[in-house]
């Protein structure tokens, strides 16, 4: 028999539902693994390793859980974006998978919305379509859900490995490596040793001598070297602005004149030597006043 419209609706309020209360439970479970790595790695540190292999195992349940969430809320929301292929009376192909792994996971859960949409899902295509979800006779129900559901326990190597990560993340010395794993420590070369080896004799001996005889001092060497060295041109912090040198035209003090100076008096300039020039009307301006007749100017202020 066909669904009626009425639960179709229901069932996409459920799936809405679902899939709200799936991701409020991903967070908060992701929280308390974080609180519960924490707390193993002060495990680690305080050298409780027994007790953190034992503890570590509920952070693989709850990470193994919270897979199996993520998976069922992605189907969920494939249902909701594909409640038009719902209508007829059969499951469609293409959403088997879906609506199988939800009909077998949900009672597995603590989701209540999901146990909801499961008895939706039951009413709407029948009970041997449930019955066969639930026993999983026709191997439709995922491969991931069946696997995240199945409770055994973990591997060591997979104990080990959490435990690592644990250690590396939070900066636990875990597991402490001994001195043989160090290795030797490196062989230590003295240079001012008073008996060098062959090799730093024959260096000494090909040293240069000076005129007494006696040899050259790597000091006296370096010096010498360093004072006959030129520094480059662009030696030291060079700076962003760059002034471009100054024009012999205007800004030159001390123009460099080239050629004869024969330079000869203009007809104004011997005019005003004669005194046949023009005559200064005042202090300000004009050519500088004859001795005499400031004499005059004097005389008459004091009049």
């Amino acid at each position: 028999m066909a669904p009626s419209s009425s639960l179709i609706a229901k069932l996409k309020v459920q799936l809405k539902l679902s899939i709200a209360r799936l991701r409020m439970v991903q967070q908060k479970d992701e929280a308390v693994s974080k609180q519960q790595r924490r707390a193993m790695a002060q495990l680690l540190e305080a050298g409780k390793v027994e007790s953190a292999k034992i503890r570590v195992e509920n952070i693989i349940r709850s990470d193994i859980t919270t897979e199996l969430h993520e998976i069922l809320e992605l189907y969920c929301e494939l249902l909701l974006a594909r409640t038009g292929l719902m209508e007829g009376a059969t499951c469609d192909a293409g959403l088997e998978e879906a609506v199988k792994s939800l009909i077998y996971a949900a009672p597995r859960t603590d989701v209540k919305e999901l146990q909801t949409v499961r008895a939706l899902l039951c009413d709407k295509y029948g009970k041997e379509f449930a019955l066969a979800a639930m026993e999983n006779t026709d191997e439709k129900v995922s491969e991931k859900v069946l696997k995240k559901l199945t409770v055994t326990p973990p591997a060591q190597e997979l104990v080990n490995g959490y435990l690592e990560e644990i250690a590396r993340t939070y900066g636990v010395d875990w597991p402490k490596k001994s001195k043989d794993d160090l290795g030797d420590p490196p062989d230590f070369v003295d240079d001012d040793d008073e008996n060098p080896s062959g090799g730093q004799a024959q260096k000494n001996l090909e040293e240069p001598l000076l005129a007494d005889g006696s040899v050259k001092d790597k000091e006296v060497e370096e010096r010498e070297a360093l004072s006959k060295a030129t520094p480059p041109r662009n030696f030291g912090p060079s700076s962003p602005l760059r002034v471009n040198p100054p024009s012999p035209s205007t800004d030159n003090l001390h123009p460099r004149v080239k050629g004869t100076l024969d330079l000869k008096p203009t007809k104004k300039m011997q005019d005003v030597g004669t005194g046949k020039g023009t005559q200064s009307k005042g202090p300000v301006g004009g050519t500088i006043p004859d001795v005499d007749e400031l004499a005059k100017r004097f005389a008459a202020l004091k009049k």
